[in-house]
């Protein structure tokens, strides 16, 4: 039951090899224990196995068993309080063990549909989304005043321009203490991937990495994904998608700029600290855009 590309996420250490080899024992009791069937081949993605499945009234579903992670933690929370209302539906969750049964969607995603026409769509879910947090939910603001710490702590050698790594801390910093940075449940990952398409609605979203957050914070993921297809008019390109997020969504233009500068200048610090052989291409195009969105 365990795809061989999952399988092979047990060389990352110790920790997700003990997972992968508890998998199917967990598949097998929550089948048990939830009166499924699987239903197909299961599949997965970077940090979850997927697994088709009918239940007992013959309802088509999957079963979803997550790697357990800080960004996923509260993900079936969110899925609770959406209620289905712009994203896949949560029937069943045993947090315990990383585990949601869902709704079961259509395997087309957003890949293929033009991408200005995607960033209307993810403008629309945007809108359907934002809505207050639980209680429960990290924040965004203390995400921010960490990231304002490890800007600030980012060496001067670093292969980085550092007017923007000074523009992306001092943004940080007043992100961390705007009280609007706060209080409404945001995705943090909606992208080109994670919307599927659906019977009851024309496209959900999927997979959210949720926090206590602020809506201008999302567009990113949308800029940075399918990043090829801008080949020839980079600049443009980026801004055409900036703008179609920002007027579907109606979300204020600067402030979606400074939170898209914060994420670009963020990324750029976890892979030149977090990688002793950072990607020079995934360096540079974060830094394309952080300068785009900004004229």
């Amino acid at each position: 039951m365990i795809p061989p590309g999952l399988q092979a996420y047990a060389d990352r250490g110790a920790d997700w090899a003990a997972w992968i080899d508890g998998l199917p024992a967990v598949v097998r009791d929550l089948l048990e224990e939830w009166e499924l069937s699987a239903d197909g081949e299961a599949t997965h993605g970077n940090t979850a196995l997927v697994v088709p499945v009918r239940t007992a009234t013959g309802d088509a579903a999957v079963l979803k068993v997550g790697w357990p992670h800080p960004e996923a933690e509260h993900e079936a929370l969110a899925l609770q309080r959406w209620g289905g209302r712009g994203a896949v539906r949560l029937l069943r969750a045993d947090p315990h063990r990383w585990a949601m049964l869902l709704e079961r969607l259509q395997p087309e995603d957003l890949t293929d549909v033009w991408d200005l026409r995607a960033c209307e769509i993810v403008g629309g879910l945007y809108g359907r989304l934002h809505v207050p947090a639980p209680p429960q939910m990290l924040t965004l603001s203390a995400q921010a005043s960490r990231w304002a710490d490890e800007l600030a702590a980012l060496g001067r050698s670093a292969p980085v321009p550092h007017r923007l790594v000074d523009q992306a801390r001092a943004l940080a910093r007043s992100f961390a203490a705007d009280p609007a940075t706060d209080g409404t449940l945001v995705h943090t990952d909606l992208h080109f991937e994670n919307v599927l398409a659906a019977g009851r609605e024309d496209w959900l979203a999927i997979d959210p990495k949720p926090l206590s957050g602020d809506p201008h914070f999302e567009l990113a993921p949308m800029l940075w994904n399918r990043f090829d297809e801008l080949a020839g008019r980079v600049r443009q390109g980026i801004r055409d998608r900036f703008f179609a997020l920002v007027d579907a969504a109606g979300l204020d233009e600067d402030r979606a700029r400074d939170w898209v500068v914060v994420r670009m200048l963020v990324n750029v610090k976890d892979e030149l600290v977090e990688n002793g052989a950072p990607d020079r291409d995934w360096v540079t195009t974060m830094l394309t855009i952080a300068k785009a969105v900004q004229g």
